[in-house]
Parts: structure tokens; C-alpha cells; sequence
């Protein structure tokens, strides 16, 4: 009797906060939600337009080393202090030093329909997430915000351009509350990151903006032989993350050692990209590749796709062009799980479902928010067989990872104990 007294005690002085933090996040995520999503919606206009205008002008590519060399001294010269890009808004997150310039919203921008429109191989992830952090902290300084509530202004930020660039507010939410730590997640923050996305991706389609829609036809029931034959596919997304990993950090430490003035490296590395589209005859495996992610849902690709978009994006990002990574890491998985049904018999259409997060997750190293984007994008029928597949891949992708600055919070498994607390780009095994 006592106890319950007690309960209803606290529960009104309870409520109270709770209803104040609700009414203060839901204002601050109206606000954050409509500037990123209709930043996400002019973005993709634009980057449509850029990928119509390349395709209908091939000749076009041949200035890419034009673009590259654009982007280099824009960012040497004005975007010295925005340069890192994701990796920043990470830092900030984990060591707050100064506010993100508002700048990197404008620039992210134009450098990535620039890299599109002249050919290079990029995705669009990257600079959403950008104008999203760069918009959303600058109400740090607005409202005056402690240094915890900034951190939720940063997870906001990475939410709303997530969720609005892909049409996905689930994914986007816990995308945002995952990648910054390995293996942990603030659930303090899970309502103003839920929130901002819906916000922002209901704003983005205020615009004129349509989102790529898959389908997944047929899923088989869920046996023994095909729990196998699912783990086996997420180990081969979870090295094909990896390699995507190493590959684009491998091109960055290239450029950075045998081309010191950093405009440079993107005018060489555009000679080089563009050289070797005309040597192939085809745009295959520049750009977002969207044609190709949906010719795999129907089609058994080939081995070379998957390896060929790595090869071109690992080299076009580390070369200092500017773009995301998951649009290409899209295509990577999910040509991957089309060539896989040479051997794998699970129907084409969901392996390549499978691997379209799945090898996201293992180079992002978030496979929850991949596994609910699998179920938006695919329908909650493949969700056992995503889950399967992004875990797995979470697991065989190692402590690798796009971002250097994501912090291992929970090691993939006892064996490496000792990464905890490290920077995933501090780690050299």
C-alpha cells in the first residue's frame, strides 16, 4: 500500500519534465527536420539533373579533371576547416571543439553534383549527413544549448539527412543513434532523433523528389538450409564491406603520400577515372549506379560489378572527390547477392535485398538501423533474412568501417577486448 502511494507520488513530478523535454525537442526537431529535408530535396533535384545532363553528354567526363581540380582548391583555399567531412561531425561529437561551419553545407553540396555531373564514382549519404549536422548544430549557438544537448543536436542532424535522403525515418533515427559508438547507443536520444527524421523526411516530400522503390517478389519459408545459406551470404557482404573499407582508406593514404598539394589529387585521380571510362566504353560503374542496383533485383549479374564500383569509388573518394559512400556501397551488395545466386539458391531478388544493407551495415557498422532499412525499403517478409544477413556482415566486416572517427563502444566479440574505447582508425589489425 505504501509503495503504491509512492508511485503515484512521483509519477506526476515526473511527468512534468518529461512533457517539458518532449515539448522542447519536438519544437527544436520541426525546425532541424524542415531546413535538412528541403536540403536533402534540393540536393537530390540537383544531382538528378547532374546525372541526366552526364549521361545525355558523355563528352562531358572528359573534364572531370576540371571538376577534380575545382574541388581541390574550393576546399584548400575555403573548406579547410569542413575538409573531414562524416568524420567531423563524429569528432564533434566525441571531442566538442568548435561549432560545424555552416559552410560545409553549401560546399558538401556543390563539390558532390560536381564530382556526379563530370563522372566520378560517388554516393549522396555523405553529403546529406553533412548538411544535415552542419544545419543542425548551428542552433547550439542559437539557443544557447549545453554540451549534452548539442550531442543530440549532432545525432539530429545525422538523423534528419539520413532519413531524408533515402525516404527511410526509421532506419535514418536509429542510424543516427548507432554510428557514432561500436556497439552502443544513447537511448536518451532516441526521441529527438525519431522525431527529426519523420520531420525531415516529410518536408523532403514537400518537393518534387521521388525516391527509388525495390521489390522483393518472392521469400521462402525460413529452414535450416536456408538460416545457412543466409549466414553464408552476410559473410561474403561482411568481406565485401571490408574490402570497400580498406580500399577507399587505401586510395586516401595513396594520394595523400605521392601528391603533396592536396587540389591535385582529384585533378590526377579525374585523369585516371576518366581515362579508364573510355577505355571500358561505359558508365557502368560511375555515379550513383542506380540502373544497375535495380537491374540486379531481376537479372544474375557477374563477379565484376560488385568489384568494379569498389574499385572505381574507393579510388574516386580517396582521390578527394566529394559524395557519400552507401549509395555505391548499395550497389556493391546488392550486385554481389545477384552473382551469388550462381551458388546460392535463394531467389535473386532477395539476396540481392540482402546485400544491398548488408554490406552497408558491415562498412558502416550500424546493423540494426540496416536491418529496419531492409524492412522499409523490401517489406518486413525479407526482415529474418535481412536481419540475418547484416548481422553476419557486422561481424565478418572486422573492426573496419568507413568512419575512422567511430568509436568502439562494444567489441564485435571477446577476442578483441582490448579495441574498446579505441578510434576505428586507430586500429591497425
Amino acid at each position: 500500500m505504501k509503495s503504491s502511494k509512492k508511485i503515484r507520488g512521483i509519477m506526476p513530478s515526473g511527468l512534468v519534465p518529461s512533457f517539458l523535454f518532449l515539448l522542447k525537442w519536438l519544437t527544436i526537431s520541426g525546425i532541424i527536420g524542415l531546413l535538412a529535408g528541403s536540403a536533402s530535396a534540393i540536393f537530390l533535384i540537383a544531382l538528378n539533373w547532374a546525372t541526366q545532363t552526364r549521361e545525355s553528354n558523355l563528352w562531358i567526363i572528359a573534364l572531370l579533371p576540371l571538376g577534380g581540380l575545382l574541388i581541390g582548391f574550393v576546399y584548400h583555399y575555403f573548406g579547410k576547416s569542413v575538409v573531414k567531412g562524416n568524420n567531423q561531425i563524429l569528432e564533434e561529437f566525441h571531442s566538442p571543439k568548435d561549432i560545424i561551419p555552416l559552410k560545409m553545407a553549401p560546399l558538401v553540396l556543390l563539390s558532390t553534383v560536381v564530382t556526379h555531373l563530370f563522372g566520378g564514382s560517388a554516393g549522396r549519404e555523405g553529403t546529406a549527413i553533412q548538411m544535415g549536422g552542419a544545419i543542425a548544430d548551428q542552433f547550439t549557438k542559437l539557443f544557447k544549448l549545453k554540451k549534452e544537448d548539442r550531442k543530440i543536436i549532432l545525432v539530429m542532424g545525422v538523423s534528419a539527412g539520413f532519413a531524408s535522403i533515402f525516404g527511410t525515418p526509421l532506419a535514418g533515427a536509429v542510424f543516427a543513434l548507432e554510428v557514432f559508438i561500436i556497439g552502443r547507443m544513447r537511448y536518451e536520444y532516441i526521441l529527438p532523433s525519431f522525431l527529426v527524421a519523420i520531420f525531415a523526411n516529410e518536408a523532403a516530400h514537400l518537393w518534387p523528389i521521388t525516391h527509388t522503390h525495390y521489390h522483393v517478389p518472392v521469400v521462402p519459408e525460413l529452414w535450416a538450409p536456408e538460416l545457412l545459406w543466409a549466414v553464408l551470404a552476410g559473410i561474403c557482404f561482411g568481406l565485401a564491406g571490408m574490402l570497400f573499407s580498406n580500399a577507399t582508406h587505401f586510395w586516401g593514404a595513396v594520394f595523400k603520400k605521392t601528391i603533396k598539394f592536396p587540389p591535385l589529387r582529384p585533378f590526377v585521380g579525374g585523369i585516371v577515372i576518366a581515362i579508364a571510362v573510355w577505355a571500358l566504353g561505359t558508365t557502368r560503374w560511375i555515379g550513383l549506379g542506380v540502373p544497375v542496383i535495380e537491374e540486379s533485383f531481376g537479372v544474375q549479374l557477374g563477379f565484376n560489378d560488385f568489384a568494379l564500383k569498389i574499385l572505381f569509388t574507393s579510388f574516386t573518394l580517396g582521390a578527394g572527390f566529394k559524395g557519400g559512400e552507401v549509395t555505391p556501397l548499395f550497389f556493391t551488395g546488392a550486385t554481389l547477392g545477384s552473382a551469388l545466386a550462381l551458388f546460392i539458391p535463394l531467389p535473386i531478388a532477395l539476396l540481392a535485398g540482402m546485400g544491398f544493407v548488408a554490406v552497408f551495415a558491415g562498412a558502416t557498422n550500424t546493423p540494426i538501423a540496416c536491418t529496419l532499412m531492409g524492412i522499409e525499403l523490401f517489406g518486413a517478409e525479407a526482415g529474418v533474412f535481412i536481419g540475418i544477413a547484416c548481422v553476419t556482415a557486422y561481424l565478418f566486416s572486422g573492426h573496419s568501417g568507413i568512419y575512422g572517427e567511430q568509436i568502439i563502444g562494444s567489441p564485435k566479440h571477446l577476442t578483441f577486448g582490448s579495441h574498446k574505447g579505441k578510434k576505428l582508425g586507430e586500429i591497425k589489425d
